[in-house]
């Protein structure tokens, strides 16, 4: 086996929308998968199912592996072969140890590449409205580790920090705060200057204490904070309450778990950061088109005998594209069938691929499209349903009367993530709410979550049959007015209104 490589990709700092470009890319490409406590959960649910992942922690304090092992597990798997990704939050190069990992690597003749991310000294006052320079308080910008040896003093010249009169950012310096405020006073610093420390950033959990280099540690013992946090020093720290923006979204503060079938998440978890949410996309189901299918086999090679065929999902739009194209079907054979869609993303699914949808039911489920289908269709007609193979019986009970050929092409499994453990997302500052959008994806999210209380979760249903199903499980639940992805959207806003 030739000698595989190894990919420094910095995950951000904990909102996956800040997840760069290159680093999805790579990291759809790695086949083992090296990541530690503060990556973000969002950024591990895009963790490909076939890579292979190693949990190394390191967290403040709290280390799985040490950093000397750490390195051997990344040289020992390039050296096996494999497309290695070491997953690091923040930015490799900045107090990422980023460098040591690539020593030993480089002696080894090890080939590499380094993905830099987005990193909290930035992105986190961004996130809280304070520009760390600004033209009319400082020009210059310096980044501390606040970390130290437990009975040992500081090895930094907090007396040439106050003298750059530029805005200071400390790092894991959570615990030391009583310590770095006092180092800044004794080295002159004003005690009015401005300071702030800033807890969770670029998540639901964001909250930020602003006040004085002499009264920020007395304000947090008063109002508490949470790791990781950083401190910010500077008088910049005044234009957070001017400036602040994500707050003022309509989802800031609010956690949302989604669970759509794997190639279809996207969408849902883009609309719902747009409004301020933190979205972790965990696909509760996979589905797998049905192959050797002679049924369809048989249907595609005489689509003349159909006047309708109803599509009930996006999916099986992409399935029926994709059987088509592999049994030699011209596209233009459908030119005389008329075609039914069960509501707007399946609409959109056809639109995509260059159909138009000729009826659509006024309610988006399977009653409704049977329904709909029933009413312009008679005894010399036939119906080509190519569906989920678990398909609902409701459309077939409202065509009683009518030839429709119910044909299975694709089967939905279970989806679960060794990385991210569903249950225990839901207890105290957890997720607030779960979209499902099908009864499947109920389904597989409890398969994927067994022991869970359900009532401890709120589900944002996209129609009955799915309220019906979280419902079930014992889950409070949530209904939108349409069965679309934007209406979900304006539920979940609802649901974070009324809490």
């Amino acid at each position: 086996m030739s000698t595989g490589k190894v990919w420094l990709v910095g995950a951000g700092p904990g909102d996956a929308g800040l997840f760069t470009r290159k680093g999805y890319e790579v990291l759809q490409a790695a086949e083992v998968v090296v990541y530690d406590s503060l990556v973000g959960a969002g950024v591990l649910s895009m963790i490909p199912k076939k890579a292979r992942t190693i949990n190394v922690g390191k967290r403040a304090s709290h280390h799985t592996m040490p950093q000397e092992e750490i390195n051997r597990v990344l040289l020992e798997e390039a050296k096996k072969g494999y497309r290695v990704v070491r997953l690091k939050g923040g930015d490799p190069f900045l107090f990422g140890r980023g460098g040591e990992e690539l020593e030993l690597l480089t002696e080894e003749g090890i080939p590499y590449e380094v993905v830099p991310g987005v990193t909290s000294p930035l992105a986190v006052p961004a996130y809280n409205g304070i520009p760390v320079t600004h033209r009319d308080f400082t020009s210059s910008l310096h980044i501390i580790t606040g970390h130290k040896k437990a009975g040992q003093p500081y090895d930094i010249n907090f007396r040439a920090l106050v003298e750059t009169k530029g805005t200071l950012v400390f790092l894991m310096g959570v615990t030391a705060l009583p310590d770095i405020c006092e180092n800044l006073l004794r080295a002159g610093m004003d005690p009015e200057m401005p300071a702030a420390i800033l807890q969770k950033g670029t998540t639901a959990r964001q909250k930020r204490i602003v006040a004085t280099v002499a009264t920020l540690p007395e304000e947090v013992k008063k109002q508490g904070v949470e790791t990781p946090a950083i401190i910010v020093v500077g008088k910049v720290c005044t234009l957070a309450d001017k400036f602040a923006w994500y707050e003022h979204l309509p989802l800031f503060g609010y956690r949302v778990l989604v669970t759509r079938p794997r190639e279809l998440v996207s969408t849902m978890a883009e609309k719902l950061r747009k409004q301020g949410a933190e979205v972790l996309e965990l696909p509760a189901i996979r589905t797998e088109r049905i192959r050797e299918n002679q049924r369809m086999r048989e249907a595609l090679e005489h689509l003349e005998r159909y006047t309708w065929i109803a599509f009930t999902s996006p999916t099986g739009v992409r399935v029926f594209m994709e059987d088509l194209v592999e049994n030699g079907t011209d596209l233009r054979k459908l030119a005389y069938v008329k075609i039914a869609a069960i509501g707007e993303g399946t609409k959109k699914a056809l639109r995509e691929r260059g159909l138009l949808a000729d009826l659509i039911p006024e309610v988006y489920d399977g009653a409704s499209l049977g329904e709909a289908l029933a009413g312009v269709c008679g005894e010399k007609d036939r119906i080509l349903l190519p569906r989920a193979k678990a398909g609902s019986q409701e459309i077939l009970e409202k065509l009683s009367g009518i030839r429709v050929d119910d044909i299975p092409t694709y089967e939905t499994y279970s989806e679960t993530q060794d990385y991210v453990d569903e249950a225990s997302l839901f207890g105290p500052g957890g997720v607030d709410c779960a979209v499902f959008t099908s009864a499947s994806t109920v389904k597989g999210f409890v398969e994927a979550t067994p022991g869970l209380d359900y009532s401890k979760v709120t589900a944002a249903c996209i129609g009955r049959q799915t309220r019906a199903a979280a419902e079930a499980a014992g889950m409070k639940t949530a209904m939108a007015e349409k069965a679309t992805i934007d209406s979900v959207v304006d539920l979940v806003i609802k649901l974070k209104e009324s809490r």
